[in-house]
């Protein structure tokens, strides 16, 4: 790990089988948060929308309106491109993707490949913090708000009690419910990120180099 930073990331979905798609992708790093939200081609009043999420932000945000799923991902690379830097940084995320499973990335490889979108994080290094809560007593809590809670348990702007409601709230087009889902979801990893890095072993953080061998 060394001084590399650590940039948490997350996702939501329309689903859980193969047929479904990205609604939110999310990033948070010591500078601000990024959010991209696939809005299936209904009309959003983007800029309503952006003052919104700024003020639950509360710090910098930037939000990407995106009216399907090809362009959340070429957003996704485009911010990957600019603003993510493998000498400095490293992705995180819980449950993302670890040694015998994870969601976000394996979703997110999927997704390219049948929307033909280059692969967001080449050069980036990655430790997933599903696999790092365990150097902590959490009563054998695992799920990230249960282990968030346990360790920092500072408020966050989640609107939902259960992560299959962000499902719901696509499908209804509440975008704003849904990004403070997204949004709180990558600042409580981060946080727990930042916290780890105080207090675990660098050699527990199991880095892996998302690079793909073919470029």
């Amino acid at each position: 790990m060394g001084d590399l930073k650590p940039v948490a990331f997350d996702i939501e979905t329309s689903g859980f089988d193969s047929e479904s798609v990205i609604t939110v992708a999310g990033l948070a790093h010591q500078l601000g948060e990024f959010l991209i939200v696939n809005t299936d081609g209904q009309c959003v009043d983007h800029t309503e929308l952006n003052r919104a999420m700024e003020a639950h932000s509360g710090q910098h945000l930037n939000l990407a309106v995106c009216p399907s799923e090809q362009d959340l991902l070429q957003t996704l690379r485009e911010i990957g491109d600019d603003h993510l830097d493998g000498d400095r940084h490293y992705l995180t995320a819980f449950n993302g993707e670890t040694w015998k499973g994870g969601f976000d990335l394996p979703f997110v490889r999927t997704a390219c490949v049948s929307n033909d979108v280059a692969w967001p994080f080449p050069d980036m290094a990655y430790a997933d913090m599903f696999d790092i809560v365990d150097r902590f007593n959490t009563d054998d809590v695992h799920d990230l708000i249960g282990v968030y809670n346990q360790l920092i348990g500072e408020e966050t702007c989640d609107p939902f009690d259960e992560s299959s409601e962000a499902v719901d709230a696509f499908r209804n087009g509440d975008w704003e419910a849904l990004l403070c889902h997204n949004l709180a979801d990558i600042r409580r990893t981060r946080e727990i990120a930042l916290l780890a890095g105080e207090y675990v072993a660098q050699s527990d953080f199991r880095m892996k180099n998302l690079n793909p061998p073919e470029r």
